[in-house]
Formats: structure tokens, sequence, C-alpha cells
């Protein structure tokens, strides 16, 4: 398998599990993305590079940088996006999710 290939399905990983943490079937995305069902299926299953516009209608549909679907690196755009919905959330919230992180970052070490 070429270092290519094994983007591609990492890629498709990235962006079935993120489509999956926000509880959506394929056919639903690929309506929130504006591109078919076939292609998310492809995208999905690593076997085909996308166009990259294609690759931007789907990351802005995940809510998530291109970056991230490419590499699975978080960018200052993604934390941005988590900043902003904190915005929102009282000081008690905050906390509790700063707890959840902290737990969560525990957990994974």
């Amino acid at each position: 398998m070429s270092n290519n290939d094994i983007l591609l399905k990492d890629m498709g990983k990235r962006i079935s599990e993120r489509r999956k943490d926000m509880k959506l079937s394929q056919e639903e995305l690929a309506e929130l993305a504006e591109v078919s069902p076939q292609l998310l299926s492809t995208a999905e299953r690593g076997t085909k590079a996308l166009r990259p516009e294609n690759l931007l209608k789907i990351s802005t549909a995940l809510g998530v940088s291109v970056d991230y679907l490419l590499t699975g690196e978080i960018i200052d755009k993604d934390l941005s996006i988590i900043s902003n919905k904190l915005k929102n959330a009282s000081s008690t919230q905050v906390r509790s999710i700063e707890k959840i992180i902290d737990e969560c970052i525990n957990l994974c070490e």
C-alpha cells in the first residue's frame, strides 16, 4: 500500500468518524455538503482522491478544517470554532467543559 493510499484511508476514517459523531447518515452529510452520496461513500472508504472543491464542501459541512481531514491535526480554525461555542456558555458550563476535557486528556495518556 502506497503512502497516498494510506493518507486517503486515514482521511476517509476521519470523515466517517466526524460524521458519526454528528449523528448523520452518509446521505444527510452528502446533502449538507452538496455532494453525491456516492462521492461521500468513496471518500469514506478512501478509495479515490477528492477534488479540492469537494474536500472543502465536506470539511465545511463537518465543521472542521481541510487540514484536519488531511492530516488529523487541529489548527487555529478548529480551536476558534470551539472558542466561539464557549463564548455562549455560562461560567459554570465552561468549568464543567474544562473538567471533561481534562478527563479526556488523562484517559488518552
